[in-house]
């Protein structure tokens, strides 16, 4: 493992503090406690875990969706973030290797002629989709007849998806499976549109030595358990631990 410098420490946290982003859109990293609003989860769990193991004092940024939390990584406001690895994401941000692979779903209502994730892209069908969420990014790139609407984050996907009368909603797989079960008349499609790569990143300018360092912290958490641990912990499911690299 590197040796941790005080110029190292003085890169990676220039204020002194870890800054750690933490984005609440996906349910699989992050939540708040419902007594105490308090957030946890994965992405908590290892913000923590790495600023015991600098010997930092951590700071928690916590943002309701993906694109603020990128924001906050990319104008270094954050030292550390959680995001779905994504090209557009990578112009600003130095990404480790995945720590937790997700599946993006698509959800229709139970009348829908829809059956499979290949009929979705067809013209008529309207997507909602969290604005700035990994599931955006892809879908806008991949989506060629249908048409995207975005919801303000993705929790609230499903709630603009009934309102509006829209053909499918799309994201995480276990917030769609949680969110119909509220509501009669849903089903999600078979299968994944998509596997997210969740990894840690920080700023791209903070340099090559502090981007080794934490892709270095997220292999270790791997292969320790860390993070297959912290999963059962949070009772996730829907996602899985990355391979080693």
């Amino acid at each position: 493992m590197m040796t941790i410098t005080p110029e190292l420490l003085h890169t990676i946290a220039p204020t002194g503090k870890l800054r750690a982003s933490i984005n609440l859109g996906n349910p699989i990293l992050a939540n708040k406690h419902p007594d105490t609003a308090e957030p946890f989860g994965i992405s908590i769990d290892l913000a923590n875990a790495f600023a015991k193991k600098l010997g930092l004092e951590l700071e928690l940024l916590v943002f309701d969706s993906a694109g603020k939390s990128v924001e906050a990584v990319t104008q270094e406001k954050a030292d550390i973030g959680f995001f779905a690895v994504d090209p557009l994401r990578g112009e600003g941000i130095a990404f480790t290797a995945p720590y937790v692979l997700i599946e993006g779903a698509y959800l229709v209502k139970d009348a829908s002629p829809i059956q499979s994730n290949e009929e979705v892209d067809a013209s008529g069908n309207r997507v909602v989709v969290g604005k700035g969420s990994a599931y955006d990014l892809f879908l806008t790139r991949e989506i060629k007849s249908a048409e995207i609407v975005h919801a303000p984050t993705s929790p609230t996907v499903v709630s603009v998806f009934l309102e509006g009368g829209y053909e499918v909603a799309a994201g995480v797989r276990q917030q769609l499976e949680a969110d119909a079960l509220k509501t009669s008349g849903l089903r999600l499609l078979p299968g994944r549109f998509m596997v997210i790569q969740q990894a840690m990143g920080l700023p791209k300018n903070r340099g090559e030595v502090a981007s080794r360092l934490l892709c270095e912290y997220v292999e270790e958490m791997k292969a320790s358990g860390f993070i297959a641990n912290a999963m059962q912990r949070h009772g996730i499911q829907g996602a899985s631990v990355a391979p080693l690299v």
